[in-house]
């Protein structure tokens, strides 16, 4: 069970974005706000280094999964024990709250409450989303950033937030709508936070991960297609996922889920429908005409009718009608109005209609009908939503609608499933996922050719990095063969005709990054003498769909004579040279190394992805195993599609003269090659890259760091401001406990009149100066003043406690004396033959009884004369120091006891000589020896033989036992009493 003490948390970001108080934009502010502070309040302050967790953010609720020894796959409850939590911060002077708290002052101050952000994560001013949400949250004030062109809050800049230790590795959900900047912000906002993202995994993905894991053994090797359905607050997304088992090289056969079609609507979701609802509700009012100001016009009014359409909103699900009522909604006048579930209907059927929206996009991505969906399964709160079932249900022409997944928290499980895969502290089962990209990346370059007539022309080409629906994680390489010099090229997205208009205005800018080259023509001169084979982009799209450009370098090609005749030896010595000597794959500038034969390409028809690049990303790169197989017949199949295009490119393009003879060149040349043995190698030089953001400019490192300091400086403030409010307590508890105390018997007992007259003054002076400026005082004066009067009660206090330890203290001593006692006289009552314990042993416990017995009556008698005003002399931590020694001393003796093996009786005396007497007893010694080397005498329970203090080894249970023989020499005696002497020394 993990506990939570407060929820102030969140805000790692979203409170820096006070204009001169930390100058960050909104995009980083907002990712962390949503999504890292909120981590942070969420988990309790002292967690386990190797626990992992899950981050399902949505628009208005989030959900947190943990992963840790002990704990599997479970949902972190908030302060409320409830499962999820409202996105909602609120930020006023001096106070800061979160989650539902938030939400309370919302009602009352909506200006300082900030809700449904994720809308305007990673956008720009002039996105249409930042202007709707304006125009839904009118109170805020958002202002530009003129330097990145982002947006973000005015706020107040005195803010604290509670300190707690998070768990640092995370999987985070973001919708699969999210693009290249969104999905930085959000990387970069982790980075700031010290929060280490182990992936960014879209939401639908995360749902079918849990849906496949809890069905395992439903999965074969028969490809099952199922569509989620997940209507969440603010976004629709409908998502074609195929299970089945694949057998990998790596680890044998496993389920594998693969994304094969994506549908979307950014703006469909339950939110709208309660902004609709909240409209109706203030027209009914006005309608009413209780008042003569318009209730739309009152921030704080409408404020209570949203809160008040969220509930309607959710009752209507399960009600055909049901009466709103507000207390009070404005200038003290009640509203109270009757609205039913047609009513409701009524005015969102335009967002109905728009229900089957993403499931068409969805089947037309995948290039799939409804006839092979095996069944289709709701996820999101607001598919609970009557009207939305019946419409999605007619449109997808099933019998029912499948209702077997957690609609709330499946994400969030899906995720920390992942998380623990990807984490080194956990093994779990393999589950092969293999995501999507929903929109298509390509590059765009441009060259200067020459036509046929001699006239120059720019030639604009477009190459595809990734087609739309491209799996990854995977790597590509792009080749550009006709340049020698430095040159430019552009990575854009691909093309976006399937989103309509006003998605595409949402989407932002579609150009993402421009490249520039440099070294380019010098790698030229370099290696003037070898052939180029290009210069070659090497792309890298990773597990959180994020594209990174790895590195460019330009390929050469040269052939080396090898020898003839190689004589054996040096083949084994150039085999084992191949060895040991390396050969990193890593291409490095001037490394030459083998390279199998590559086909040309030409670069103006867009044969990037040939069978060349092909070869070298299999043999370079080694993408992902889950997804190098199927990875290749999407390949081939772009290679096919581009070689007809190279037919139709070269007649217009006219291949010149030399460039034919080479080829006559080379078809001459195949005989020598077959009569002189020769091998290619392969020479990298890599190429410099400046990269220029077109999308959403990137915070630079000077920024990072300043944020970083910044919210440093916050988490400063906010535990200085935890110690002043716990100190404060610390000091009103104090007072008023201890005025408490002074009319309790236990403790007017112990002080004088004139004691307690300078407490009681102290205290009634120290109560009245926290009511006039204890309130507003400082750390560290509220820290003298509680140290003040705790140095004043510290006598008391001592006294009260002292005499309430007395009774249990004396009465366990006396019982130790007692015990004892009757312990030495049992054992001098042993006869001298059987007896284990030597005289030294003996008069010691008696020694100690009798001392402390002594001490005992003396101080007692002492203490009984002193007056219960003076300080005791009798201490109940002198009192335990006897207890304590005397029990050790009786303890000594009784594992001596315990282990003690008894005397066998001499039968040899009286039959036989001394000589014989003295040869048996030898013998005896030794054959008792050599059995208790072997099988050393166990107590009555069965515990081994051991010392009277420290556990026993081999030789000291040996040493032991032949003390107590009575067949050793006479040195026995002394030797116990010497083994006594040390003891005594050891215990004094």
């Amino acid at each position: 069970k993990i506990f939570f003490s407060q929820l102030n948390f969140f805000l790692h970001a979203i409170e820096p974005g006070f204009v001169s108080f930390l100058q960050v934009t909104m995009r980083e502010r907002l990712s962390l706000w949503a999504v890292f502070c909120l981590i942070v309040a969420f988990l309790p302050s002292q967690t386990e280094s190797i626990a992992v967790m899950s981050v399902d953010l949505g628009s208005e609720w989030m959900k947190i999964a943990l992963v840790k020894p002990g704990v599997p796959m479970e949902i972190v409850l908030n302060k409320e024990s409830r499962r999820k939590t409202p996105v909602a911060v609120c930020l006023k002077e001096n106070e800061r709250l979160f989650g539902d708290s938030a939400l309370g002052v919302a009602v009352k101050n909506p200006m300082v409450v900030y809700r449904f952000l994720q809308s305007i994560l990673g956008k720009t001013a002039d996105n249409p989303q930042v202007a709707q949400y304006q125009k839904h949250f009118p109170e805020h004030q958002l202002l530009r950033d003129e330097k990145r062109g982002t947006v973000f809050f005015k706020f107040s800049d005195t803010l604290q937030r509670n300190f707690w230790q998070p768990i640092k590795d995370a999987v985070i959900t973001v919708p699969a709508y999210f693009n290249q900047a969104e999905r930085r912000a959000v990387l970069q906002a982790a980075n700031i936070a010290g929060l280490k993202v182990l992936q960014l995994i879209n939401d639908n993905t995360a749902v079918a991960l849990n849906y496949g894991v809890f069905r395992r053994k439903d999965i074969n090797s028969t490809a099952q297609n199922i569509l989620f359905y997940d209507m969440g607050s603010g976004s629709t997304t409908a998502t074609i996922v195929t299970y089945q088992t694949v057998k990998t090289k790596e680890s044998g056969t496993h389920p594998q889920l693969q994304i094969r079609g994506v549908g979307f609507d950014r703006t469909l979701g339950g939110f709208e429908m309660e902004l609709r609802l909240r409209d109706h509700l203030a027209k009914l009012f006005n309608e009413q005409k209780k008042s003569k100001k318009d209730v739309r016009e009152n921030l704080r009014a409408m404020a209570k009718l949203l809160k008040e359409a969220q509930r309607l909103k959710t009752v209507l699900s399960a009600n055909a009608e049901h009466m709103a009522q507000i207390e009070g909604l404005m200038d003290d006048i009640d509203f109270k109005a009757k609205v039913t579930r047609s009513e409701f209907e009524a005015l969102c059927e335009d967002l109905f209609d728009r229900v089957p929206g993403p499931v068409k996009e969805a089947l037309a991505a995948a290039e799939m009908s409804m006839d092979e969906i095996e069944q289709v399964i709701l996820v999101g709160g607001s598919t609970r939503v009557p009207k939305v079932q019946d419409v999605l249900l007619k449109a997808v022409g099933k019998e029912e609608l499948s209702k077997n997944i957690n609609a709330d928290e499946a994400a969030a499980m899906g995720a920390v499933y992942q998380a623990a895969a990807l984490s080194k502290a956990f093994k779990v089962k393999p589950f092969l996922v293999r995501d999507a990209a929903v929109f298509p990346i390509q590059v765009e370059f441009s060259r200067e050719t020459e036509e046929e007539d001699g006239i120059k022309t720019m030639k604009h080409n477009k190459r595809i990095l990734f087609q739309r629906m491209a799996p990854y994680p995977q790597r590509k390489v792009i080749t550009f063969n006709r340049y020698m010099d430095d040159f430019v090229f552009y990575i854009n997205y691909g093309d976006l005709s399937f989103l309509g208009e006003q998605d595409l205005k949402v989407f932002g800018s579609q150009n993402l990054t421009m490249v520039k080259l440099s070294g380019v023509g010098s790698s030229f001169k370099k290696h003037s003498d070898a052939e180029s084979k290009g210069i070659k982009a090497h792309f890298n799209m990773d597990e959180s769909g994020v594209l990174i450009l790895d590195r460019v370098e330009s390929v050469f090609e040269t052939i080396v004579e090898e020898k003839e005749e190689e004589s054996t030896l040096t083949k084994l010595g150039n085999t084992i040279s191949s060895l040991f000597g390396g050969g990193s794959s890593e291409p490095n500038a001037n490394v030459t190394e083998p390279v199998t034969d590559e086909e040309e390409m030409i670069p103006e028809a867009g044969k990037e992805q040939d069978q060349s690049e092909k070869q070298e990303e299999s043999a370079q790169e080694k993408p992902e195993a889950e997804e190098g197989k199927e990875g290749e017949p999407q390949a081939e199949e772009q290679k096919d599609n581009k070689e007809d295009e190279a037919e139709t490119q070269g007649e217009t393009d006219a291949e010149k003269p030399e460039e034919k003879s080479d080829a006559e060149k080379v078809e001459e040349t195949e005989a020598d090659k077959k009569s002189k043995p020769q091998k290619k190698s392969k020479i990298s030089e890599d190429i410099t890259v400046e990269l220029e953001v077109n999308d959403v400019l990137d915070p630079s490192t000077e920024d990072m760091e300043v944020s970083k300091k910044k919210l440093q400086d916050l988490t400063d403030r906010d535990l200085e401001k935890q110690e002043r409010e716990k100190t404060l307590n610390s000091l009103e508890a104090f007072i008023f406990e201890t005025q408490d105390k002074m009319y309790q018997d236990e403790y007017l007992a112990v002080v004088t009149e004139e004691e307690k007259e300078q407490i009681t003054g102290k205290l009634s002076e120290a109560s009245n100066w926290m009511d006039e400026e204890g309130y507003t005082a400082g750390t560290k004066e509220l820290k003298e003043k509680l140290s003040e009067l705790k140095k004043l009660c510290k006598a008391m206090f001592f006294r009260v406690e002292e005499r309430k330890k007395w009774p249990d203290r004396l009465a366990a001593l006396d019982s130790m004396l007692n015990h004892s006692t009757i312990f030495l006289k049992s054992v001098r009552l042993i006869p001298e033959g059987d007896q284990i314990f030597t005289e030294v042993e003996l008069k010691m416990l008696e020694r100690v009884i009798n001392e402390t017995m002594t001490w005992k009556n003396e101080t007692v008698a002492e203490q009984e004369k002193l007056s219960p005003t003076e300080k005791p002399v009798l201490l109940s931590k002198d009192i335990e120091a006897k207890h304590s020694f005397l029990d050790r001393e009786v303890n000594y003796l009784l594992n001596k006891a315990k282990f003690a093996k008894p005397k066998p009786k001499d039968k040899a005396k009286d039959k036989n000589t001394t000589s014989t007497e003295n040869s048996n007893a030898n013998s005896t010694a030794n054959s008792t020896e050599d059995a208790e080397k072997v099988i050393p005498p166990k107590s009555d329970d069965g515990e081994k033989v051991k010392p009277a203090e420290e556990p026993p080894t081999a030789e000291e249970k040996e040493e032991t036992i032949l003390e107590l023989n009575p067949a050793e020499n006479t040195d026995t005696e002394s030797t116990e009493s010497s083994k006594s002497e040390n003891h005594i020394g050891d215990e004094l």
